[in-house]
């Protein structure tokens, strides 16, 4: 009895549900072509518009989302350097902002070379992005005396694997 409920149920599930069931089935293919699967999968999943989405569209989902977080991590920076009095410490703040901005526009660009299906340029675009955040914590690291922010590592952790994922399905592209 309980087997024959279960095939109902399925059967139920893939008549009404079949085109979720398939979206999530190539995020979830597509993430399990990434570095950081669990990663990849919760930030797409996180925007609605992955459910619908083919691969080209999950790439230029995950560098929207990197987008977003070069963006936000050079307000925050900025924020930080126009709080501070230590002016070696606000000078390195104010060059890492600058370069999460750059950051930013770098993926920009691979969101054009996406939209043109140029997918070696988005990968050098998204490449380039990827290298920015390293840059700030070298700068930290030339000035023995600065602590680099825990909240700045966090960022510059989660814009290195956003790019990863991006290059990842960009990958698959071609």
């Amino acid at each position: 009895m309980a087997s024959i409920f279960r095939f109902v149920f399925f059967l139920l599930l893939t008549i009404f549900f079949p085109v979720q069931s398939s979206s999530t089935s190539l995020l979830q293919k597509t993430c399990n072509a990434t570095t950081y699967y669990d990663f990849c999968l919760a930030s797409l999943a996180s925007k609605p518009e992955s459910s619908k989405a083919d691969v080209r569209g999950l790439s230029a989902i995950a560098v929207g989302i990197a987008v977003a977080n070069a963006t936000s991590t050079s307000s925050f920076t900025s924020s930080l350097a126009n709080a501070i009095a230590d002016p070696s410490l606000r000078a390195v703040l104010r060059t890492c902002a600058a370069k999460y901005a750059n950051a930013r526009e770098a993926l920009r660009s691979s969101l054009d070379a996406l939209a043109a299906e140029s997918y070696d340029y988005a990968f050098v675009h998204v490449s380039a992005a990827a290298e920015y955040p390293s840059v700030c914590h070298v700068l930290f690291r030339q000035v023995p005396r600065l602590v680099y922010p825990p909240e700045l590592a966090r960022r510059e952790e989660a814009l290195e694997h956003l790019c990863t994922i991006a290059l990842d399905i960009i990958t698959l592209l071609g």
